[in-house]
């Protein structure tokens, strides 16, 4: 996997993944951003959410549930001190769909936290306390 970051003025950058996408970051206002994208940071919150979310859908595309939506919050909280890493993040899924099972839900969201997805496995590694929790709702 390969990447590259380009410097594109004051504290923006181009980041381009391997694959050709491209997104504008940029620092806070505080340390000369202008507001023109999200913080590293928040990518990287943003990157465990979709990559949990990926798994999630996957298993449960797999176990046969009517999903019609799938919608992920992330809350985060970092360190004081710098380097201002991230300690705590807690993931929490809303499935929408059509009769779904709690049961398989669940296991869908343990699976991608305990065997699946890269990022959050990766940070929990390094320290960060991760958390998931969901919720079901009944599709309209």
């Amino acid at each position: 996997m390969k990447a590259t970051v380009d410097w594109t003025g004051n504290a923006s950058f181009k980041a381009t993944s391997g694959s050709g996408h491209s997104v504008q970051l940029d620092g806070p206002p505080d340390h000369g951003g202008e507001n023109l994208g999200p913080r590293p940071m928040e990518m990287l919150l943003m990157g465990v959410g979709g990559c949990s979310a990926f798994d999630v859908m996957s298993i449960l595309k797999k176990s046969r549930q009517e999903v019609t939506a799938c919608h992920t919050e992330l809350e985060a909280e970092r360190a004081d001190a710098v380097p201002a890493v991230f300690t705590k993040i807690h993931l929490h899924f809303v499935v929408t769909g059509h009769k779904l099972k709690d049961k398989q839900v669940e296991r869908a969201v343990s699976l991608s936290a305990e065997k699946y997805c890269s990022a959050s496995i990766m940070l929990g590694k390094a320290g960060v306390e991760i958390t998931h929790s969901h919720e079901i709702r009944e599709a309209g």
